[in-house]
């Protein structure tokens, strides 16, 4: 696995069209490699230095692993250099140790979960989250996601042990707008401040109104309501929703 590449800025733009608004600007960075499969299995390795990740709000470490490959993984809480970590359908219940869920005790608390066996993690991987086993159901594991939810997971699914660090990345406050355009986050515009034909909120003289029964999309559809599919496929896995309600 290559550790670092160039990142290209695309920046929301398709033939010098946008196509993402919002979009553009940032500084250049690279691209870290990090292994959220962990499938170099049943192999130790050894945590060589904990990095900063411009590509996240989390930090990663890196892994020297016995047969002389190096390899990033997201740092989870209390992990330290000088530590070792195995990814391993068996491992110790440590922090940094990558398992099958059903191996997991209840109470563990995990991160970088498989959605799908195999695939690679997907879930609870932002600085401070951790979900929380709570159970096993045929061929299931009950987990609670940072979100409240609590979601089935097949059992033969990998996570990592641990709460992930930086846990008060959620305290930071953005003071400049300096610091969301080096990030590559132009402004948003209202579109009362635009003009008719960027936006359909806009016109009229002064701070006039919409002059519309509802409000639109700068794309001239309605702009209220839901517009998440109700009965999405993994619906099924949940077993209680965000807020205890399915």
């Amino acid at each position: 696995m290559k550790l670092q590449k160039i990142l290209s800025k695309k920046s929301g733009r398709s033939h010098g069209k946008v196509t993402v608004r919002h979009q553009g600007g940032r500084q250049k960075r690279y691209l870290r490699g990090i292994d959220f499969k962990r499938d170099k299995k049943d192999v130790w390795g050894k945590v060589v230095a904990i990095e900063y990740d411009p590509n996240r709000n989390v930090e990663i470490a890196l892994v020297l692993y016995e047969d002389g490959e190096r390899r990033y993984i997201l740092a989870p809480h209390a992990l330290v250099v000088g530590q070792k970590v195995i990814s391993s359908e068996s491992a110790p219940i440590e922090t940094g140790n990558t398992l099958v869920l059903s191996k997991m005790p209840i109470g563990t608390l995990i991160h970088n979960i498989e959605i799908h066996p195999g695939k690679g993690g997907q879930v609870v991987r932002s600085a401070g989250s951790a979900a929380v086993v709570q159970g096993q159901e045929n061929e299931f594991v009950l987990v609670k996601l940072p979100s409240g939810e609590v979601r089935r997971f097949s059992s033969g699914a990998y996570a990592t042990v641990g709460q992930l660090g930086k846990i008060e990345a959620k305290n930071v406050r953005i003071k400049t707008a300096g610091q969301m355009r080096r990030k590559g986050v132009r402004p948003t515009v209202r579109g009362t401040a635009q003009d008719p034909r960027s936006h359909p909120h806009g016109g009229g003289e002064g701070r006039s109104g919409i002059g519309l029964k509802y409000q639109k999309t700068p794309w001239g559809r309605p702009a209220v309501g839901k517009t998440r599919n109700k009965k999405r496929y993994s619906n099924r896995l949940i077993v209680s929703g965000r807020k205890g309600v399915r």
